[in-house]
């Protein structure tokens, strides 16, 4: 998950504006363009701002047509339509922030602008909206200098990078002390808070920095989420900290709460499956994962989430090889030797979910696994491994894998041991099951076809599919604290499972 609390100042006199008053349900206007495909614009704000606590109110700018691919078609009403709408919300609902994203034509700009000029909200943030996530430009040319007469009336721009070089005519910043030094010739400018946002660089960190007028610099640090489903992070990050400014007064407590919950939304944006091309985030992410889950959802989501470790598992030359029937014995003698000390291990803390178990057939089925665990290991032992070092020593990654696996059995829950222990259920059965398919289009004996049987066997898809049942019951029953804990336990033995499967190649030397 991506994570920014690291926040560092070039001065010690960072400016921190603050409202006069803060309000636990803000009401946000968003001033911005409808996306038809629900990621961006004014249904990311409504999205965004619910997440946050506030109460959403729009005014529509302009109407797309677009989906996760692209933008196909716009549609401006008028501005005099724009205006009535303004004003029929202002007249009303005390509004406490406003958001501003596409405005489109420099006659929609002027109508903000003088509207601002009238109402003088609290709270402004332009997230000046120039350019999609797909490239697509979204905004007439002649609206460049309009935007800038707009910033004047704002409090906090939070463009882009290639919007911050269009609105100083100049290149998109190509590094990171670039886009920085944009920022603050932006924010000098225009006396204007600016955040400049990293999301358009390479590497492994995603630097964000909240620019003041007077040039000190808050940098917020954190890591890079790989997803290709970023459509909308702009205006849903403008929103949130609209929001949250007109609930703290703090500009860097806001931008930075903000980058937190967009780099969960990010994470877990897989999850929503919308679209073929850059999706949305998940904008409540927070709501889904405190709910407790509805049968199937927390282990679906689990397992979507574990997507990349799968593959990487069928990628990785040992599963390619034995497939294949080619993976050379002392690689397999290898990995059966460390699957029988990590089973000796694994037994254990089945045993212990046992004790913990709240039913007596939750009981029964982690008991019969860890005895089964003891067969399985003796039979490796019978069937495999003659001639193998009568004391061997537990290879690194086992050590780690077994590590772990104990101290979540000692000292977790039985929530977290159920979901600690289950990817040696889950995977394997995976495993099995797509590597048999390959050992009944064999032909002739595949040297390690009864290995593939084994967990491809009917019964332990079945009992990989009870680990799975126990699992969500026992999300439902937990607290969210509990869910998350689950969720990291479970993400640390998925990826175990990978390096386990990698390990043979990495610490055996090829035979010659």
């Amino acid at each position: 998950m991506s994570t920014y609390a690291t926040v560092s100042s070039t001065s010690e006199t960072g400016q921190r504006t603050t409202v006069p008053a803060t309000v636990k349900h803000p009401r946000i206007l968003s001033v911005a363009g409808s996306d038809s495909s629900g990621g961006a614009g004014i249904q990311a704000d409504i999205k965004s701002i619910s997440a946050h606590g506030g109460y959403a109110m729009t005014a529509i700018t302009a109407l797309t047509a677009q989906n996760t691919r692209g933008v196909q078609d716009i549609h401006t009403p008028p501005a005099t339509f724009l205006t009535a709408q303004l004003d029929a919300v202002a007249s009303d609902v005390t509004i406490d922030a406003v958001k501003i994203g596409m405005l489109g034509t420099e006659e929609v700009i002027n109508a903000v602008r003088e509207w601002l000029a009238r109402t003088r909200p609290a709270v402004v943030v332009l997230d000046p909206v120039m350019v999609a996530t797909s490239g697509d430009m979204l905004v007439a040319p002649a609206a460049r200098e309009a935007l800038l007469e707009l910033i004047k009336s704002s409090h906090l721009v939070t463009p882009n990078l290639p919007e911050l070089g269009v609105l100083l005519d100049q290149p998109e910043a190509a590094s990171w002390q670039a886009a920085v030094q944009q920022g603050k010739e932006l924010a000098a400018t225009h006396e204007v808070l600016v955040l400049v946002k990293g999301g358009h660089l390479a590497g492994e960190l995603c630097p964000d920095a909240l620019v003041h007028p007077d040039g000190v610099v808050n940098e917020f640090i954190g890591a890079r989420i790989d997803t290709v489903n970023t459509h909308g992070t702009g205006c849903s990050l403008s929103a949130a900290v609209a929001t949250l400014q007109a609930q703290t007064g703090d500009w860097i407590a806001s931008v930075q709460q903000a980058k937190e919950w967009l780099g969960r939304a990010l994470e877990t944006s897989e999850v929503l499956e919308v679209g073929s091309g850059a999706g949305p985030v998940n904008h409540l992410h927070a709501l889904w994962e405190n709910a407790a889950p509805g049968a199937g959802q927390f282990s679906a989501a689990l397992w979507a989430h574990i997507e990349p470790q799968r593959q990487a598992i069928f990628a990785l030359e040992f599963i390619k090889e034995l497939a294949a029937g080619t993976l050379q014995r002392n690689h397999f003698a290898y990995y059966l030797v460390q699957d029988a000390l990590y089973l000796s291990a694994y037994s254990r803390v089945l045993a212990r979910a046992s004790s913990l178990a709240p039913t007596e057939m939750e009981q029964k089925f982690w008991a019969a696994g860890a005895q089964n665990c003891l067969e399985v290991e003796l039979q490796l032992h019978r069937n495999w491994l003659n001639g193998q070092p009568a004391n061997p020593q537990q290879g690194p990654v086992t050590k780690h894998y077994v590590d772990h696996l104990q101290g979540v059995g000692f000292s977790g829950s039985y929530a977290e041991v159920v979901a600690a222990v289950l990817p040696c259920y889950w995977l394997y059965a995976e495993v099995g099951r797509v590597l048999h398919a390959d050992y009944l289009s064999f032909s002739g004996e595949h040297p390690y076809g009864t290995w593939l049987a084994t967990y491809a066997d009917d019964d332990f898809a079945q009992a990989a599919a009870t680990a799975v049942s126990i699992m969500d019951t026992a999300a439902r029953r937990g607290s969210a604290l509990e869910r998350e804990r689950m969720r990291a336990a479970f993400a640390h033995s998925v990826q175990y499972e990978v390096d386990f499967f990698a390990a043979p190649h990495q610490h055996v030397p090829s035979e010659i």
